[in-house]
């Protein structure tokens, strides 16, 4: 990961170059000082960096070795002795060994050109300076620290290293650090395989991605740019590598805290925590070195959907110890047990009866939970919400986070509810329903819904009458209400009966018409014989139509001729029938058509008796007479 290097660094390391070879005569001492500090690595680095120098004049360097050694002009003969000595010294200077002062001439798209002195330049990757956020550390003009890198750039620049430099200046830093076993500060660089880049004052670290946090970390990304403290845990200096955990200074930071925290843990204790972490049935809180669950049944004392609708995650909030496992270092906390039950009074605060004011927070099928204050809901059941039966969805009146006024209808502080009711604010259409519409008054209303067994017709809103089927039609045997009404029609009726506790109200539709069972049975009398025609045929009977709209039973026993022989009875046979029973109140007729045979002879009978002038017939006559009835009956 990190390039190799062998050398130490030190204060005497660091040499400043310029273009005057005066000044790298007089720095002399200073090089030779590094040779002495170096010399068991060997000269062979030193004849490759002489190759890179530029090319210098030949007739300062003899005037600078000169005013070196003793303040006189060397002879003309020592001038190859002397170049040779300043092409030593400004390879010397370059060597991969030292750190270098140079200055930044121009930044490319990929390099930092710079100037190192002794006509010498650079280039540096450009990626070696830019920041966390990708801009460039240094401009043109700035200083810059470098060290001379292996092989040689395109047209004759020399390869340098930015992060070397910083690199090796680091290294006391992390050495004192690493022996001492304290801490150092880190900045994540960039991702890598395994875990994070880390820059330790310019070096380059590796922190294993199990060494970021107590917990695992998935987005290694995320933490570019961001600084933390980190404990050195490897250090190879000859091959420049540093491995470093944050992992083991939060530990230790965590055992030091849960010590502290254990001291004064027990139940009933208030303390101080921060939400590490959220899940569906509560929240996780660091109260320092240990976690304790707070459940959400323990968050408020109200409806919670969430915990994240009371906490979010970095919060400081106060808990209490419900309940602490010390073997298994288990604690449970609570949140709303720092404060009062607001149920514990509720039944004094609402009253039954008493108007309250509150909030929507929750619409059901079968009602709305409206909350009253924090920790107090009501009910409001959809029979409560308003007096029409019409309504199918408790949505369609209110809304969650609609405000709306209420009545006290029930308070049950061991089940923690509270009934409410909304119809209870309006006047109850149905007490003054008896006043406005009175039994055996005529309405008109419009038919809003068919049943199998009638009619629902509004007579006017939010009251509906009950059409039975049979209240449809006096003469017509009505199966289904849509035989004689359509829904939407506009209809005329009569009201029957009101129950205003079970907001009921019967409404009829023949009674707009005169009863023709009350005629018929005010005109007609048991005995009387009565022409009808056969309708229908049972097991046990028939049925016969003896007047329009009214119906007669012929039982089987009574289908009889005047021989005593069983008559078959077929729809659309007509015969003469003697009633034989009324019921007024069952609307039911009996008949019999061997009653009705019986009479006709009684008839016959009694006409014999009578004097022959009276009839002006003879017995002949009458004896032809029964024959040709009988053969027609």
């Amino acid at each position: 990961m990190f390039e190799d290097t062998d050398a130490p660094y030190s204060d005497s390391n660091t040499t400043t170059l310029t273009e005057q070879p005066e000044q790298s005569a007089h720095d002399q001492p200073d090089h030779e000082q590094q040779n002495h500090g170096l010399e068991d690595r060997g000269q062979e680095d030193r004849g490759e960096q002489s190759a890179q120098l530029s090319e210098t004049q030949p007739s300062k360097a003899p005037s600078a070795q000169a005013q070196t050694a003793d303040e006189k002009p060397a002879p003309a003969e020592d001038f190859a002795s002397v170049l040779d000595s300043f092409t030593a010294e400004a390879a010397e200077a370059v060597s991969e060994d030292h750190v270098l002062k140079g200055t930044v001439l121009k930044l490319t798209s990929t390099h930092v050109v710079v100037d190192i002195g002794a006509k010498s330049e650079g280039m540096l990757p450009l990626a070696e300076v830019l920041d966390h956020q990708g801009n460039p550390r240094f401009k043109p003009g700035d200083e810059i620290d470098v060290m001379r890198d292996k092989g040689e750039a395109e047209e004759g620049y020399i390869n340098l290293s930015f992060l070397k430099a910083q690199k090796l200046r680091a290294w006391d830093d992390i050495e004192k650090a690493y022996s001492e076993n304290q801490p150092i500060h880190a900045t994540v660089v960039e991702r890598t395989k395994g875990g994070v880049t880390v820059d330790i004052n310019g070096a380059r670290a590796f922190l294993p991605g199990s060494q970021i946090d107590l917990r695992p970390v998935h987005n290694l990304d995320g933490m570019k740019g961001q600084s933390f403290d980190v404990a050195i845990v490897k250090l190879n200096k000859k091959r420049g590598n540093i491995v470093v955990s944050r992992k083991q200074l939060l530990e230790a930071e965590q055992n030091e805290k849960r010590s502290k925290t254990l001291e004064h843990l027990q139940e009933g204790t208030i303390l101080t925590g921060v939400v590490k972490n959220l899940t569906d049935y509560g929240a996780f809180v660091d109260l320092g070195g240990i976690d304790g669950l707070l459940h959400i049944t323990d968050m408020s004392w109200g409806r919670l959907t969430h915990p994240k609708d009371l906490v979010n995650v970095g919060d400081q909030i106060q808990v209490k110890v419900l309940k602490y496992d010390p073997d298994k270092q288990r604690v449970s906390l609570g949140f709303k047990q720092l404060t009062p039950d607001p149920w514990l009074d509720a039944e004094h605060r609402y009253p039954v009866g008493a108007h309250v004011h509150g909030r929507v927070i929750s619409v059901t099928d079968y009602g709305a939970f409206v909350e009253l204050e924090q920790g107090i809901e009501g009910l409001v059941h959809v029979s409560e919400m308003t007096w029409s039966k019409r309504m199918k969805h408790p949505s369609k009146l209110v809304n969650v986070g609609d405000q709306v006024d209420c009545v006290v209808l029930n308070v049950n502080p061991g089940e923690r509810r509270i009934s409410l009711g909304m119809r209870q604010l309006a006047a109850n259409p149905w007490d003054s329903l008896i006043d406005k519409f009175p039994v055996g008054a005529t309405v008109e209303g419009r038919v809003r819904n068919l049943t199998d067994f009638g009619a629902f017709i509004e007579i006017e809103e939010g009251i509906d009458g009950l059409v039975h089927v049979s209240n449809l039609s006096w003469t017509k045997r009505v199966k289904h209400p849509s035989e004689v009404l359509k829904k939407g029609d506009r209809v005329k009726a009569v009201i029957l009966a009101i129950d205003t506790e079970k907001r009921r109200l019967s409404l009829g539709v023949k009674q707009l018409q005169p009863d023709v069972w009350e005629s018929f049975f005010r005109d007609r009398r048991i005995g009387d014989v009565v022409h009808g025609k056969v309708l229908r045929v049972a097991t046990f009977g028939a049925f016969v139509e003896i007047a329009e709209g009214i119906e007669g039973l012929c039982h089987n026993s009574e289908a009889v001729d005047g021989n005593g022989q069983p008559l078959h009875l077929e729809p659309g046979q007509e015969h003469d029938f003697k009633i034989i029973k009324m019921s007024p109140e069952e609307k039911k007729v009996g008949l019999s058509i061997r009653a009705a045979g019986e009479e006709a002879s009684h008839t016959e009978v009694e006409a014999y008796k009578q004097p022959s002038s009276s009839t002006g017939s003879t017995i002949g006559e009458l004896m032809s007479w029964k024959r040709a009835g009988n053969e027609n009956g």
